[in-house]
């Protein structure tokens, strides 16, 4: 549930809860509910009729560890990254309240660390970083959209979210991109995209390589514009 992370995108993974509740088509093959639920029986995954399954607070020897990585990271040039949470959803509803502010102050207390906070419940992240005191200055916030759908309805609640919290930065995970989304000036800071793998019954279901580059190409356009280019 932490040190160095296998995700391109993250130096490390860290998991203050487990468990969660699938929300949209993203969550169909979740490995985190393989893993934690079918696997090694950790938690009762949520799930649409099953209600909101459980939530488990992981240890106090686990929530140490980014203290650790705090201190490594030390003198180091390049950003620290942290993905919060891998296992869970930090805008949760089904989270106990003070559980958010801990990790809040933990996130305060490891300031040489950049912290990557992924929601499928953007509309959540002003209310309830409110109630924990505030977002961390070191705490970026992203969304997972998976569907142009998806990116409709929520790109614009991850921004207007950004203005009020104010985040290090904003982040979308396309993961799994499941159809071709087109981005809009309201795009996020970071384009993650990636596919799916295959978890216990769920076969992945197929991703064409053109969504991948288009999105690749569309990112690149977005920059350009920021910094004053023009494109066709």
């Amino acid at each position: 549930m932490g040190e160095f992370s296998k995700i391109e995108w993250t130096t490390h993974t860290f998991n203050p809860v487990i468990g969660c509740m699938k929300v949209g088509p993203g969550c169909d093959g979740c490995y985190a509910e393989a893993m934690m639920d079918h696997r090694y029986g950790r938690v009762q995954w949520g799930a649409p009729g099953k209600g909101v399954g459980a939530r488990v607070k992981t240890s106090p020897a686990n929530w140490r560890k980014p203290l650790a990585w705090n201190r490594d990271a030390a003198g180091r040039e390049e950003p620290t990254y942290v993905f919060c949470a891998s296992l869970a959803d930090v805008f949760d509803n089904a989270w106990e309240p003070e559980w958010r502010a801990d990790l809040f102050d933990l996130i305060a207390q490891t300031p040489r660390l950049t912290w990557l906070l992924l929601t499928k419940r953007p509309q959540n992240i002003v209310a309830m970083s409110m109630a924990a005191g505030g977002l961390p200055k070191n705490a970026a916030i992203g969304a997972t959209m998976v569907t142009q759908a998806e990116y409709d309805r929520d790109r614009m609640k991850l921004f207007v979210a950004a203005q009020i919290v104010r985040p290090a930065f904003t982040f979308g995970s396309f993961e799994p991109l499941l159809g071709p989304i087109i981005l809009d000036s309201y795009a996020p800071d970071w384009i993650i995209v990636g596919g799916e793998t295959d978890q216990g019954k769920h076969r992945a279901r197929e991703a064409d390589p053109a969504w991948f580059r288009d999105m690749r190409d569309q990112a690149a356009r977005l920059v350009g514009v920021e910094e004053g280019e023009v494109h066709p």
